[in-house]
């Protein structure tokens, strides 16, 4: 018994199943985009971050090295870089303690808060706290409030 003709199926794809997988196809370049470009974001904040931070400790190094730490704010930008920042000078209050007046030839301690910003975001500025003793004769020379 024979059939009639048969129809041999074409080994390729449909119309629906090629514009489909472009279609998957796009979706899954979108999604690896969009990762790439969120970590290369996150990559350059920690490139800024990091500079920030080696500015800041080189500017706490070298305060009150070759020049006396007096109370009051300072600004300025680092050298050849887009990097500003803000230092001030206050005298620490322990929270715990009650205020009381210095014996002359007291030790006293100072407050240094720096803050390094390198764009007008919050994000894109950093802070640092930090507490020099100041010696006792700098002290009885009143050069501090």
């Amino acid at each position: 018994m024979r059939r009639g003709p048969s129809r041999k199926r074409s080994g390729g794809f449909t119309l629906l199943e090629v514009i489909i997988a472009f279609a998957l196809l796009a979706l899954a370049l979108t999604l690896l985009l969009g990762s790439l470009s969120g970590a290369s974001a996150q990559i350059r904040h920690a490139d800024h971050a990091s500079r920030a931070a080696l500015h800041a400790q080189s500017l706490m190094a070298q305060a009150g090295v070759g020049e006396i730490l007096q109370a009051g704010i300072s600004e300025g930008e680092f050298s050849g870089s887009d990097y500003r920042w803000t230092l001030e000078v206050s005298p620490y209050q322990d929270p715990a303690e009650p205020a009381r007046s210095l014996q002359p030839g007291t030790q006293r301690l100072l407050r240094l808060d720096l803050e390094v910003a390198w764009g007008e975001a919050p994000r894109e500025r950093l802070r640092w706290q930090t507490l020099r003793l100041v010696p006792a004769q700098l002290d009885q020379q009143n050069l501090l409030p």
